[in-house]
């Protein structure tokens, strides 16, 4: 007999040659030699271990017979070996770590509740970001080892001790919540942690994360790519209330050291403020760092830019993350940047509202609404467009006539579908989406879409409602197109477009004055009432129209080639060709309402004595520039920020008016202005504007 590489081996015969050779082999089953020779074996046992399987503590055995090993790691039992240490085993793995199978969790009340009570404080530890909220697995190995008698050394024997035990005490194996938390912790709640976040209505998730490196530290926010757009930035910006005082704190450390000496300490002016926010003396649908601009510059007297705080020196955590996951729970995109977020998906958020198809007969009835390809059931409210919804208001429910057949609601010609809604309510995989209803311009007639805001439902409806009054007005359209002196016209447009492009501008901005007056109709009769009315004033709002658009491409005209003598004034130029290039888009007769068209002459004619003043004195030309320059840009920087949320401030198109009125005190005085204006006078407008 001798052992090979592949285990022990006999043979028959071995034959010495050059070399030793063996013949007829055969192996050795272990079992054979442990049948006739079980009390020559030598066994020994390692590494024990709690099998989750057997409830049980477990180890690994090794057969020995003359040095030959039979068997090399063999499963047995090790309570006989040492009872000690498989009770402790049983503890630390089976109670402490709650690794046992499936069918004894089940008939273990107590664990299940332990187990439950310890991932709540885990996820509290996320929440507060503190590690050290549960208290180590040592006091729960301890609170076990006081209850368990010493013969327990296996889940069987535990279970017979138990049943036993509980029938005195039901509770006795039952862990508390002060038990579990440190004394240190014991102010650690999850109340100002919520865990959704409430958007019109829906309810979305809340996870959080206290892991520094990890893409998810934080606070994060699941999104369904349908409400991407519908994510108040403003709001978020708060986090959640147990999150807020870290923030607020960190942006408070990076203001100038003249406004932050006069916070010390810190950390009681951030207590301060959040002490305002509960008590609800702040406006938390406005943006923190404007809120926290105003406690700031109340608190120490001074001016604060909002350019002050520092927001990209604070940890990633201060800011909400924003996962958007499809109608499958597939992760779309994560950022902390929304905008940005918005951005990447837009085409995606589009095209599911794109597929939309809105229910037929509004007023009355509700029908399937396709949203993505996906089946889905809207509830429709009644209501006059730019109302606001109240958020988490209910869509009241409009019950179907019990044989009514859905109206027809694209290649529209009239208004034939009901009372427009204000609100939809989509169900699309299983979750209610609001959607915003609006009359979407298809060029030869009108449909009945749903879109993802309000602030783009507005505008794609106010299209869409010009076009039907212009479906329904059709004979005075074409009215307005054969205008004597249109020809003219549209040679002095030329560059800004063609015959046909000045056309339609035209019809559409005498359309904007004469029907799309608010409160825009909502119903068929308001509709038919407004398009009567409109009638006899067409054609003379269209002269009217003419005769500005003709003064003002004349005035464009004679102002484009005064610029070729700016060559050497080249800051000027710049700046002039900026204005007029804001002042007369391609669209200008459409791109602003035709109160302020009225004004665009005198500021063109602004331009024009601006650079016969230019040729004395270009040195005070550049001086006023400079003064104009110190209100322009941080109106144009907040604007940009507020257009790049999606956000639109009447305060700021406002200041925007008065700021071209300023260009005219400043370069025309003798053009005058509808109101006294200065510099000083538009530094406390804008320093005294809400925020």
């Amino acid at each position: 007999m001798f052992a090979a590489a592949t285990g022990a081996r006999v043979a028959a015969e071995l034959i010495d040659t050059s070399r030793l050779y063996a013949r007829c082999i055969a192996k050795i089953e272990p079992e054979w030699v442990e049948e006739v020779g079980a009390h020559l074996i030598k066994r020994s046992v390692y590494e024990p271990h709690w099998e989750k399987k057997f409830g049980a503590v477990r180890a690994w055995e090794r057969g020995v017979l003359h040095g030959i090993t039979l068997y090399p790691r063999r499963a047995v039992s090790y309570a006989n070996v040492d009872p000690k240490l498989c009770r402790e085993l049983l503890i630390r793995e089976g109670l402490v770590k709650g690794d046992v199978d499936e069918a004894a969790l089940r008939q273990m009340a107590f664990l299940t509740h332990n187990q439950r009570l310890m991932a709540e404080i885990e996820r509290l530890e996320h929440k507060t970001r503190r590690p050290d909220v549960l208290v180590d697995d040592e006091l729960i190995y301890a609170f076990y080892d006081a209850q368990i008698p010493e013969s327990v050394t296996d889940l069987r024997s535990f279970e017979v001790w138990r049943k036993t035990a509980e029938r005195g005490n039901p509770k006795c194996l039952f862990l508390v919540r002060e038990q579990l938390m440190r004394h240190e912790a014991e102010g650690a709640s999850s109340e100002r942690f919520p865990a959704t976040f409430e958007v019109l209505g829906q309810k979305l998730k809340l996870t959080y994360l206290h892991e520094p490196n990890d893409a998810e530290d934080g606070v994060t926010l699941t999104v369904p790519l349908a409400m991407l757009n519908q994510i108040p930035l403003a709001r978020c910006e708060w986090l959640v209330p147990g999150l807020l005082e870290e923030k607020v704190t960190a942006l408070l450390k990076t203001v100038p050291q003249k406004h932050r000496h006069r916070l010390q300490p810190i950390g009681q002016s951030a207590r301060a403020f959040i002490e305002q926010v509960e008590a609800g003396e702040v406006n938390r649908e406005e943006g923190l760092m404007r809120a926290l601009q105003k406690f700031v510059e109340d608190r120490v007297s001074l001016k604060l830019p909002l350019e002050s705080f520092r927001p990209e020196n604070l940890n990633p955590h201060c800011f909400m993350n924003f996962r958007v996951i499809d109608e499958h729970g597939r992760v779309l995109g994560m950022s902390r940047n929304l905008p940005e977020l918005r951005a990447r998906l837009k085409d995606q958020v589009q095209a599911a509202f794109k597929a939309a198809q809105v229910p037929g007969s509004m007023g009355a009835q509700l029908a399937a609404l396709k949203v993505a390809g996906k089946p889905a059931e809207a509830s429709i409210a009644p209501a006059q467009r730019g109302v606001a919804a109240k958020p988490g208001a209910p869509s009241p429910q409009v019950d179907a006539p019990a044989k009514s057949q859905p109206a027809q609601l694209t290649g529209l010609t009239s208004w034939s579908f009901g009372e427009l809604p204000e609100l939809l309510e989509v169900k699309v995989a299983g979750r209610m989406v609001i959607g915003f209803p609006a009359l979407q311009d298809d060029g030869e007639s009108v449909s009945l879409t749903a879109v993802d805001t309000e602030e783009e439902a507005a505008r794609v409806h106010r299209k869409g409602l010009a076009r039907l009054f212009a479906l329904t007005l059709k004979d005075q359209v074409k009215a307005v197109e054969k205008l004597p002196g249109l020809r003219e016209l549209a040679l002095a447009f030329i560059p800004f477009g063609t015959e046909a492009e000045l056309k339609a501008q035209l019809v559409a901005a005498t359309l904007e004055r004469t029907c799309l007056m608010d409160p825009l109709p909502t119903n068929a009769e308001a509709f038919a009432q407004r398009a009567q009315e409109a009638k006899p004033r067409i054609s003379l709002v269209a002269q009217e129209l003419m005769r500005l658009a003709g003064a003002l491409l004349a005035e464009h005209a004679s102002l484009t080639k005064r610029f070729v003598t700016l060559k050497g004034q080249p800051d000027t130029l710049a700046d002039l060709q900026q204005q007029l290039a804001k002042l007369m888009p391609k669209n200008f007769l459409l791109a602003y309402p035709f109160e302020k068209l009225t004004h665009f002459s005198r500021y063109l004619k602004a331009m024009g004595v601006r650079i016969d003043k230019l040729r004395t004195n270009p040195a005070r030309d550049l001086q006023l520039l400079a003064e104009w320059k110190s209100l322009a840009q941080p109106f144009e920087r907040e604007w940009l920020a507020k257009a790049k949320a999606g956000v639109i401030d009447p305060q700021l198109e406002e200041f925007r008016w008065l700021l071209e009125e300023l260009r005219v005190g400043l370069f025309a005085q003798e053009l005058k202005t509808p109101m006294p204006v200065s510099v000083k006078r538009l530094q406390k407008i804008w320093d005294a504007r809400p925020r």
